[in-house]
C-alpha cells in the first residue's frame, strides 16, 4: 500500500484521539501509515495530559503523511473543538460530521487508500440535526451507492453479518424479509472472495427463533423467511447453509465450517463476535466503492482522558483496512 489510510476525528468527548495516539506510538508493529482529520490542539492536550512523546505533524494534504508518519502523526486540520473527555458538546457536531465528509473524499480522488472512522456519539449528533441512524447510512450517501450497504463485524475466527442493525428486537423481527437475507448475504458473498481473498466463501445463516424454529414448533420465520432466503442464494451460486440453531453456531468447531454468519439481528451477531475478541473485533462496511473499517466499540466517556484506552481494535481495524485496499488495487490492476 503506497497511500495513507484517512482516520476521521469521531467524537471529540471520546476515546478517539487518545487511541490514534496509541496506535501511532505502535506503528513499529506493523501499523499502516495514517493520517487523522482532527483538531491539533485537542491532540496536542490529550498527550500532554497522558506524558505521551506523540509529535504531531499539521499537514495540509493527504499526500504529505506517508513520507511524515515513521516520525510523526500527520493530521490534518479540521477546527477548534469544544468538548472536553466525556463532555460532548453539540457545537463540535459539524467537525465531527465534516470529518467523515473529508476522508470520504479523500478516498474517492486517490489521495488516500481508505476510510477508518473513530467512534461518534449519535444522541449528540441527533440532538444537532444528525438525520442519518449511523455511520453506515451516511457513508452510503457519500458514496451515492445505489443498494443499502452491509455490516460486517470481523475478528479473529468469526466474521457476522447482521441482516437487521440499530433497531429495536421487535421492530427487527417486523423488518425481517426474504430480500434483506439475501442482498445481505450476496453483498458478504462478494467482499469475502474481493476483499478477504476467500475463494469459495461458505455462509452460515442463523435461525431467528430458538433452536431455528424447531420445524415451525417455536415460530414461523424460519420456514417463511429465512430457508426460503437461503434457497435463493444457492440457487444464484452461493454456497449458503441454514437455517441454523443461533445457540450452537459459535462454539469453536462450528466456526471452523464456515467464513461468515449471517444473524437476523444486531446481538445475535455482536455477542459472540464480542465475546471471542472484544478488543481485536472490527467493523467492515460491505459494499462501498471504498473501503471503510472502524473500531468495534463506543466512545467510551466513562474512561476518555484517563489513559485507560486500548487501541487494540483500531489497530487491527487499521490493519484490515490497509489489507482489504491493496487486494482491491491488486485485483483493478492490469494485467501484463
Amino acid at each position: 500500500m503506497t497511500l495513507p489510510l484517512a482516520l476521521t476525528m469521531g467524537e471529540p468527548a471520546g476515546i478517539g484521539g487518545e487511541i490514534a495516539m496509541l496506535a501511532w506510538l505502535r506503528r513499529g508493529d506493523g501499523v499502516p501509515p495514517f493520517y487523522i482529520i482532527d483538531d491539533p490542539p485537542r491532540l496536542a492536550r490529550l498527550a500532554a495530559a497522558r506524558g505521551w512523546a506523540v509529535p504531531l505533524a499539521p499537514i495540509a494534504g493527504a499526500g504529505e503523511a506517508a513520507a511524515l508518519f515513521p516520525r510523526a502523526l500527520p493530521v490534518l486540520p479540521l477546527g477548534t473543538t469544544h468538548g472536553g473527555p466525556g463532555r460532548p458538546d453539540r457545537r463540535d457536531t459539524a467537525l465531527v460530521v465534516r470529518a467523515i465528509e473529508i476522508a470520504v473524499c479523500d478516498v474517492r480522488a486517490g489521495r488516500a487508500a481508505a476510510v477508518v472512522t473513530n467512534p461518534i456519539h449519535k444522541d449528540t449528533l441527533y440532538r444537532a440535526g444528525f438525520r442519518h441512524p449511523g455511520h453506515t447510512e451516511f457513508l452510503a450517501e457519500l458514496a451515492g451507492a445505489a443498494d443499502a450497504p452491509v455490516m460486517m463485524l470481523a475478528a479473529a475466527g468469526l466474521r457476522v453479518v447482521p441482516v437487521t442493525i440499530h433497531l429495536a428486537l421487535r421492530e427487527a423481527i417486523a423488518r425481517l424479509s426474504r430480500e434483506a437475507i439475501v442482498h445481505a448475504g450476496r453483498v458478504a458473498h462478494a467482499a469475502l472472495t474481493r476483499d478477504f481473498a476467500v475463494a469459495a466463501p461458505v455462509i452460515a445463516v442463523a435461525g431467528l427463533n430458538p433452536h431455528a424454529g424447531e420445524a415451525g414448533a417455536l415460530g414461523g420465520e424460519e420456514i417463511d423467511i429465512v430457508a426460503p432466503a437461503v434457497a435463493a442464494l444457492r440457487a444464484s451460486g452461493i454456497d449458503a447453509r441454514g437455517p441454523l440453531a443461533a445457540d450452537t453456531l459459535f462454539h469453536e468447531r462450528a466456526r471452523q465450517s464456515y467464513d461468515a454468519a449471517l444473524c437476523m439481528y444486531h446481538d445475535q451477531a455482536l455477542i459472540p463476535v464480542k465475546t471471542i475478541d472484544f478488543d481485536g473485533a472490527v467493523n467492515v462496511t460491505l459494499g462501498l466503492p471504498f473501503v471503510r473499517t472502524s473500531p468495534d466499540h463506543g466512545t467510551a466517556f466513562d474512561i476518555a482522558g484517563s489513559g485507560a484506552a486500548r487501541p487494540d481494535s483500531l489497530i487491527a481495524a487499521l490493519k484490515l483496512a490497509a489489507a482489504m485496499a491493496a487486494r482491491r488495487n491488486a485485483a483493478a490492476a492490469p494485467v501484463g
